[in-house]
């Protein structure tokens, strides 16, 4: 008989996987910290494994907004196994959120030595060569780390793998296009996505809110522009005190629509939860700004008003 779902190394990274594409970052990283300490206990070396568990923890911190730890689990990844095409991206996107460009920009360099059709790390680039002139001048090129040689034998590895990856980076591509321009992919994409975020909504009205989160997490995955269903979302995740994750989709929510009331005290509820009292009062007044009527706002302000004292 087989060991445990959760018993197992494979378990806990798939049951990670399947936390991290319900927008679960926190919980995520938990189990895949528990699949590493479980690996590292059993006493056998596997680094592409244990590559893979950092990498994935790291986007669970990306995603979080915890950068540091991010350039720390992504370094470790690729201590492991050295150019891993991932590990490279989330710690350029990370070096780029902490300010640290030339960083950024040796890692995305690094990525386009690897393969020079990934979008992302073309795109960073423009991004961080002119952040890096100006900040730095027309010699920035002069301040820049070392940029590491991939060794030919790395460019062929990855030659064989990244076609899933690439087709990847095409849909998230073609995903920003259509939304830079306000189009939708396709109507059949919105109407998908469109029942299954009625049917996330059936859930929350049972108090279904886990399956909900995953209804929603689908309907995302045809049609990211619709704010109520980042906003619906992040409901379920205030029922289940995932209070971080309440916050990034509210976040999500009012990018697409910065009107939307709901988001706007949902988010500020989230920040109350986690004592950043002054992100809530912030959001309550938007949300005030608005609605100057709406009850529960002004209820709610009084109740962080009173937290601050």
């Amino acid at each position: 008989m087989g060991p445990k779902l959760a018993d197992s190394v494979d378990g806990l990274r798939a049951a990670g996987n399947q936390s991290f594409r319900n927008g679960q970052f926190a919980e995520a990283a938990v189990l895949y910290s528990r699949a590493l300490w479980m690996l590292q206990a059993q006493g056998c070396s596997n680094p592409e494994e244990e590559s893979i568990l950092f990498s994935n923890r790291a986007a669970c911190h990306l995603k979080d907004g915890n950068c540091r730890d991010c350039v720390k689990d992504c370094t470790s990844a690729l201590a492991l196994m050295p150019f891993s095409m991932k590990p490279l991206l989330r710690r350029a996107s990370a070096y780029e959120a902490l300010e640290k460009y030339p960083l950024a920009y040796v890692d995305y360099r690094t990525v386009l030595q690897i393969d020079d059709r990934v979008v992302s790390a073309l795109d960073g680039i423009s991004r961080m060569t002119r952040a890096l002139v100006d900040s730095l001048g027309p010699e920035w090129r002069l301040k820049l780390p070392s940029i590491p040689l991939v060794p030919v034998t790395a460019q062929r590895r990855w030659d064989s793998v990244p076609l899933e990856y690439h087709k990847e980076k095409a849909k998230r591509k073609f995903r920003e296009t259509t939304t830079s321009k306000g189009r939708v992919s396709s109507a059949g994409d919105v109407e998908r996505a469109r029942v299954l975020k009625e049917e996330g909504n059936e859930l929350v009205k049972k108090g279904n809110h886990k399956k909900a989160i995953e209804k929603y997490s689908e309907s995302l995955s045809f049609s990211d522009m619709e704010s109520a269903t980042y906003s619906n979302r992040a409901l379920c995740h205030l029922a289940l005190k995932q209070y971080k994750e309440a916050v990034r989709d509210c976040t999500e929510a009012l990018r697409w629509d910065g009107k939307n009331v709901k988001a706007l005290y949902r988010r500020a509820q989230a920040y109350k939860a986690l004592k950043d009292y002054k992100s809530s009062l912030a959001d309550i007044s938007s949300l005030l700004q608005l609605e100057p009527r709406n009850g529960p706002a002004r209820r709610l302000q009084q109740e962080v008003k009173q937290s601050l004292n």
